[in-house]
Formats: structure tokens, sequence, C-alpha cells
């Protein structure tokens, strides 16, 4: 486990060989990997529930304004248990099946809950659409680290969330013409999508993914033995790793404050609320567009900086909405924690696959998933409640928790020592020797793509380097 660990300063995919950039890791990514990423984006760009969800209890289906709040309460709760469960499950059976599963049983009942009209039958289909939902979550970050060699595993899990990302900023603009056309065909798209992705999942992904490069002979040397036991206890006797854990709860609780707690606080600042749109457009856009681009250089910092990076901007960001919220501040104060986001995010989506042992790695991802999905439910709640009691200094509180995590991460956030890999000038020099170029080859299975797109890499940064000296 974690705990074993290297120096922080290792670069946070471990290799020293050198760094593609987005084209070249996309050229390189295997199929299985590619259609994944395309089943997460098309999921995503009609995934409306959550959106709508209580204009659909109150406008269509007829109930109070109350209860639509619980229907939408409900709903948060359930993501919580479900990414545990998809961890588990992708241990357990494999991430393909626990995809399979979560689209499946995600397209069933988003089309029983057009058509429930009982209260409670309504609250337990959608508890049960959140639980089943957020499944393939950590089934398909397990996948990516399963399939992408580890020296590209930040920059494929940045794409990750872009396709994450970018589906849900175009989601709520087709969703608005389907819920004024009919709020019912929002569903059965969302259902028809699952069903696809479904499809993709079916076709494309491998039934038992395989480790790469050392991981290889680790799992070949495991084989021999009885298989160990696996449950979320031994995440918890991972002390580092729960750090690494504490350090997403909280900065979730936080970051989630920009779409709740701030809607007030410019209220109560007398500000319009067209700044509250400007906010959240400016973080989506900078995002989107800055994240994957970006990460072509923070791939090969050493894990200390995007711990700092990506867990304490947002302190500095926050504390100048303490200071003032005047419109040239909060845009200021805005761009500082947005790129909390963008340097932070796809190392701390990658760090579980990095230090998990491979028994566990669904596991590790399904925890780290559930900080998330946890941080987002009580962000709101524990903002507003403090914003309540202390007004425009919940931004201090807010910069005090942000601060807290970024000491949970740098203590949590380390490497674990491993073998000492090909370094890109021996994979040159062997291509060399045959006379035959590297190239990506259409393999049989996702395992032997993957190794030769790692040599192909290796070989490539192995010539530009040659070229700059």
């Amino acid at each position: 486990m974690s705990s074993d660990t290297a120096d922080g300063n290792t670069p946070a995919e471990g290799s020293d060989s050198g760094h593609l950039g987005v084209w070249a890791t996309w050229r390189l990514t295997p199929t299985p990997a590619r259609a994944l990423l395309a089943g997460v984006f098309f999921n995503r760009l009609l995934g409306f529930l959550t959106i709508f969800l209580v204009a659909f209890l109150h406008d269509y289906k007829g109930f109070s304004t109350l209860q639509a709040g619980i229907g939408l309460g409900v709903y948060g709760a359930g993501a919580v248990v479900g990414t545990i469960y998809g961890g588990y499950l992708s241990d357990r059976i494999s991430p393909r099946a626990a995809t399979l599963i979560s689209m499946g049983g995600s397209a069933l009942l988003l089309i029983a809950l057009v058509y429930l009209k009982i209260y409670a039958l309504v609250l337990v289909a959608a508890i049960l659409i959140s639980l089943v939902s957020v499944i393939y979550r950590p089934a398909a970050q397990v996948m990516i680290t399963e399939l992408v060699p580890q020296s590209r595993l930040v920059m494929v899990m940045a794409m990750y969330r872009l396709a994450l990302n970018l589906g849900a900023t175009v989601a709520p603009i087709i969703g608005v013409a389907m819920f004024e056309t009919s709020p019912p065909l929002l569903f059965w798209f969302e259902a028809a999508a699952a069903l696809i992705y479904g499809v993709i999942a079916l076709r494309y992904l491998p039934r038992k993914p395989k480790p790469t490069t050392a991981e290889a002979a680790q799992a070949g040397a495991a084989s021999q033995e009885k298989a160990p036991k696996a449950s979320y206890l031994d995440v918890l006797r991972d002390w580092r790793y729960v750090f690494f854990l504490a350090a997403v709860l909280l900065v979730m609780t936080v970051y989630t404050q920009y779409t709740s707690t701030l809607y007030f606080a410019l209220k109560l600042a007398h500000q319009s609320i067209w700044w509250y749109g400007a906010v959240v457009t400016l973080n989506a856009v900078l995002v989107v567009a800055l994240e994957v681009p970006i990460t072509k250089f923070v791939q090969g910092w050493p894990l200390i900086v995007p711990a700092i990076g990506g867990y304490g901007l947002i302190a500095i960001g926050y504390a100048l909405y303490g200071i003032s919220l005047i419109p040239v501040v909060l845009i200021i104060g805005t761009l500082i924690w947005t790129l909390n986001e963008i340097i932070g995010a796809p190392t701390t989506f990658s760090y579980p696959g990095m230090v998990a042992p491979t028994h566990l790695r669904g596991r590790y991802f399904g925890s780290m998933q559930s900080m998330v999905g946890l941080g987002t439910v009580i962000g709101p709640i524990v903002g507003i409640a403090v914003f309540n009691s202390v007004h425009q200094n919940v931004w201090w509180y807010a910069a005090g928790v942000a601060l807290l995590s970024m000491v949970c991460a740098l203590i949590g956030m380390r490497l674990p020592k491993k073998e000492a890999e090909p370094t890109a000038a021996a994979a040159a020099a062997e291509a060399a020797a045959a006379e035959t170029p590297i190239e990506p080859t259409v393999a049989e299975t996702a395992a032997d793509q993957a190794r030769a797109a790692e040599a192909a890499a290796e070989a490539e940064v192995a010539a530009e380097a040659e070229t700059t000296s």
C-alpha cells in the first residue's frame, strides 16, 4: 500500500523520460480506453436527471416544493453509496461488468420513474437511480488505470474529466429544449444514452484488463498464491491514503460553496446576481478549455506541487471573497480557485490508481469518489448554515478548511516505491536495432496495445530529446 512510499518530490507519473502532449497521448491511447471516454461523454451529455429532477417532480408530477426538494436530497445521498458499491463490484467481478450493471440498471429505472405516481415509489426510484448510475465511475477509473501506462495516466485522466465536464456543460442547454417540449422525453433520452454506453462497454471494454509494465510481473507472482481477501477495511489501514481521502472530502466541501453560499453572499453584498452566473460560467469554461492542455506540464510535476496547487489555491481564492465581493475581486478570486481545479484534479483522480494494490483498485477509487460525493452533499448544507451565522466571514472559514485539506494532501500523497522502468534511450535503441519503427498496433488484447503504445511513446520522447540537443 501507499504507506511504503517514495519521496513526495517524485513526479506524478513516476517517469523522468519526458512527457507527451495531448494529441500524442490520444494517438497512443488504446482503443478500449478511447471507447470508454466516448461512452462517458455521451452518457454525461444526456444526463439530465440531476438538473431537472426538482422541476420534473414539481411541474410534471405535481408534488409539492418540499417533496421535490426531498427527492433531490435522497438522490444525492444514493450517489455516495453507489460509488462505494461500484468500487466493490469492480474488484469483485470486473470494471466491465460493473459498467454494464450501472448502465442497464439506470436505463430501466429512468423509464420507471416516468410512469410512477406514488410519491414513496418515486423516492425509491430516485435513490436507486442515483446509486446505480454512479457505479460506473470507479469502474471507469480502474479501467483507465489498467489500460493506460502510468507515464500517461494523469493526462488520460484529464481527458476523462474533460468528457465529464464537457458533457455536463452542454447537457443543460439540450435539456431545457427537451423539457419545454416534453418532460418525459428527458428521461427517455437519458435511458437511451445509458444503453448506448452499455453497448460500447460490451463491445470494446476487455473482460479482464491486465496491468502494464512492472505490474504484470507482480500479478504473475501473486497468481501463484492464494488470492488475497479484499475489503474497504484494507483501504482504511492505509493511513496515508486516509489522509488523502480527508483532503478530498474537505476540499470538496469547500469547493461547493461557489454553487450555494456564493449566491446568498452576493445578495447580501448588494451585487447583481448576474455576477453569480458569470462566476459559474467562467469556472466551467476555463476548466473545459485549459485543464487538458495544462496537464501536459502538470503530469511531470512532483506530487507536492499539485498537492499545494490543487488544494491550497482554493484557500487564496476564497480568502479574496472574504475581503470583498466587488466584481474585480470576485473575478480574480474565481480565477485563482479555478486554477486549483485545473492543476490538482487530474492528479487527484489518478492518484488512487498509482498507489492502490491491484486487487483493491476498485475500492480505492470508490472511496475517493464517495468523498467527492459526500463533500458535494454536505458542503452546501454546512456552508449556508455557517453563512447564516457569520455572513461574509464564511469565506475565511472556507479558506481555513481548504488549508487543512492541503495539509492532509501533503501528508497523504506519496508514491509507492517501484521497480525501475526502461529508459527512452533503451527503447529507441531497440527499435533502431530491429530497423523497424515502433508504432501503436491494433492488438488483440488491451494489454498488448498498451505495451506497444508505451514503447512508441518512449521512442518518440527519445527522438525529441536528440533533436533538441
